[in-house]
């Protein structure tokens, strides 16, 4: 009877039920011993929150978590297999020759890197494609097996398969390598795992691109080619996702934007804007919402300084933790003599650096004079053009850029007030996203890492305050464990667009470190000094990114209020360019952002012209026009059009102009 207890674990489901099984039990096993409906659905099982295989045997008590392939965690396992599996094994299939890289997934995909003798074309792509659909109607059995270091390396030797010797041969650890083969097909590769049991459980794919791809980014090293794919659950999820890259083709902001005259890029300054007179009208608009937002909340603006001493960036911990991805500049020019420059051994001493946030310079405005308990809380914001030397490659027109400017705010409280300021920050930042067109909001609560400063009471009460925040604006949210910054949790913020992609803007993070590291106080009600609570918080994020987001969202068709012309008007012939130039600076009175097209064309040309740069409203004006004091208006988007009165025409655009605060 002992015996037989001491060979039964208790396994814990979700829903807090715990049930016994024996010592070795599977995942497959439990689900099956639930129901046959789950076992069929379960992909892999989360054992004390690690995902698992589905045959890897438990032998101690667990709490445990069934994955289905309904659920995000389920379809990445199952991309991850169609990349490692299918994938792989097809290209060894067709190119015995070919060297096995690595095959991870991405978002609403995976890639492989891989080496071929020769370069692949597309039709090397729709004959791989078709090899991994022959392979997958195998349903091959997916079998894992644990192989100590040397055995692997041999394994792969064997294969000629350098790319996974040397992963292997750089792994600390000296036994328990994951390789997985297809029954006896003699396919074998080497991965973290999980994978599904067997390629049955494989829903849809498509292969995508090719591109190139250094082996670990060492451009020294041999360049691999790079296969990207997608996979789905089944066909009508993958049409979908095709149907949506093709609208984000055609809203491409970097295409809009230069068919609008709103922006361009140059060599000369990568990364970096070149805003044109229509695309900056766009962003002082935006940016003329938001700091009337944050007046009317209690927040007061400041600026600081873009050049900053790295003694402040090290005090901070950004120059241990972020100093590759800093411009650094040194503060003293070497002297030169006949020879040349003399560079002695204290020219470089003093270095300084643009900053790539804003936060480090907030604390020191806070610092300036003494602070009560009473001053608490103090809201500074600040629209803060930071610089951070991203990776060349990963540029991508406003969506990702070195020179950009943030929305950026700090707030200083005490610890009983982070409750009542992050509900303050939700229902603004609610509003906000609502006034721009985005009332889908995606939010997450990211919880205590691993590694983090601060004592556990400390981040029981900070997690505390931003979920009961949550719980009050009533917005839903998940919460992701271990995900918050070291210094403290946070809230992400994730906004869709109109055509179902995710973007993450808005952030409200907790930060116990940085009052300490550059020594924030206040005066409590007590006499003595006491750190405040640090808020870091923003709504749009980068200006140039959401403006981006914004363009691509609404296909260039941008609110009434921010578009940079909001009406053209234009003589049907050049006999009414008088009444035409009247019509407009009535308007231009009136607050309207207005041009006139006196050009000696016919006015269709005219109206398909300012329709493809999206002017949203246009005006046509004839001998009736004239006669009558009306105008004809015609909308973007629309074939038809309205006569109407002048004065009422002007009353109603100019409220329609105006911006929603």
């Amino acid at each position: 009877m002992e015996q037989a207890l001491k060979n039964k674990i208790q396994i814990t489901l979700p829903d807090g039920s715990a049930r016994a099984f024996a010592a070795g039990v599977t995942g497959i096993e439990i689900a099956e011993s639930i129901a046959k409906s789950l076992a069929k659905a379960a992909v892999a099982v989360k054992i004390d929150g690690v995902q698992r295989d589905l045959s890897d045997p438990i032998t101690s008590d667990a709490a445990l978590e069934i994955i289905t392939l309904d659920s995000e965690e389920g379809l990445e396992i199952m991309r991850h297999t169609v990349a490692a599996q299918l994938l792989a094994r097809a290209v060894k299939n067709l190119y015995p020759d070919a060297k096995l890289a690595i095959g991870p997934t991405i978002e609403n995909g995976f890639y492989y890197d891989i080496e071929f003798k020769e370069p692949l074309s597309s039709e090397d792509l729709e004959k791989i494609e078709k090899e991994m659909r022959k392979i997958k109607e195998t349903n091959a059995p997916i079998v894992k097996s644990l192989n100590s270091k040397a055995d692997t390396i041999a394994a792969f030797k064997d294969r000629a398969e350098p790319y996974k010797v040397e992963i292997v041969e750089g792994a600390d650890q000296e036994d328990g390598f994951q390789l997985y083969a297809q029954g006896d097909t003699g396919f074998i590769d080497l991965c973290r795992g999980p994978h599904l049991l067997s390629l049955k459980q494989v829903g849809v794919f498509k292969l995508m691109s090719l591109a190139g791809a250094y082996w670990r980014g060492d451009s020294s090293k041999q360049m691999l080619t790079r296969i990207y794919g997608t996979a789905w659950r089944n066909d009508k999820e993958l049409k979908e996702y095709l149907h949506m890259l093709e609208e984000a083709e055609k809203r491409d902001h970097r295409k809009l934007g230069a068919e609008m005259d709103l922006f361009h890029f140059q060599v000369e300054a990568q990364g970096s804007v070149f805003w044109h007179p229509k695309g900056f009208t766009i962003y002082n608009q935006m940016e003329g919402y938001i700091r009337r937002r944050l007046n009317n909340a209690g927040y007061k603006e400041i600026k600081t300084p873009q050049l900053i001493d790295n003694k402040l960036w090290e005090k901070s911990g950004h120059w241990g933790k972020y100093r590759e991805n800093m411009f650094v500049v040194p503060d003293e020019i070497p002297s030169t003599d006949d020879d040349g420059p003399v560079v002695s051994d204290k020219a470089f001493e003093k270095l300084m650096a643009l900053k790539p946030m804003n936060c480090p310079a907030h604390v020191q405005v806070f610092n300036q004079g003494i602070k009560s308990y009473r001053d608490l809380p103090i809201r500074f914001a600040e629209f803060g053009c930071c610089h951070r030397n991203e990776p060349h490659g990963a540029l991508h027109g406003l969506m990702r850029v070195r020179q950009f400017t943030q929305d950026d705010a700090h707030i200083f409280c005490r610890e009983d007030q982070i409750t009542d300021e992050a509900v303050a920050f939700c229902d603004l930042l609610k509003t906000v996203y609502s006034d721009l067109g985005f009332d889908d909001v995606k939010v997450a609560l990211s919880l205590r890492p691993e590694m983090r400063v601060g004592s556990d009471e400390l981040w029981d009460k900070a997690e505390d305050g931003l979920r009961q925040a949550l719980l009050k604006t009533g917005l839903e949210f998940t919460e992701e464990e271990g995900e918050g910054a070291f210094y403290g949790p946070k809230i992400d913020y994730q906004i869709r667009d109109a055509i179902g992609r995710t973007w993450q803007c808005g952030t409200l993070q907790l930060d116990f470190n940085l009052p300490e590291r550059l020594d924030a106080s206040y005066v409590g009600q007590d006499g003595e000094k006491h750190r405040p609570v640090m808020l870091h918080r923003a709504i749009l994020g980068s200006l140039e990114r959401f403006i981006g987001v914004m363009i691509e969202s609404y296909a260039g068709k941008l609110p009434l209020w921010l578009a940079p012309t909001q009406v053209v008007v234009a003589p049907i012939v050049s006999e009414f360019d008088a009444y035409a130039q009247e019509v407009c600076d009535a308007m231009k009175a009136a607050g309207i952002r207005v041009e006139t097209d006196l050009r000696n064309e016919k006015i269709n040309y005219k109206v398909r012209e300012h329709s493809h740069a999206k002017v949203p409203v246009i005006i046509a004006v004839g001998e009736r026009e004239a006669t009558d004091k009306t105008v004809a208006i015609r909308r973007l988007g629309s074939d038809k059009q309205s006569v109407e009165d002048l004065a009422k025409a002007i009353e109603s655009l100019a409220q329609e102009c105006k911006a929603p605060y």
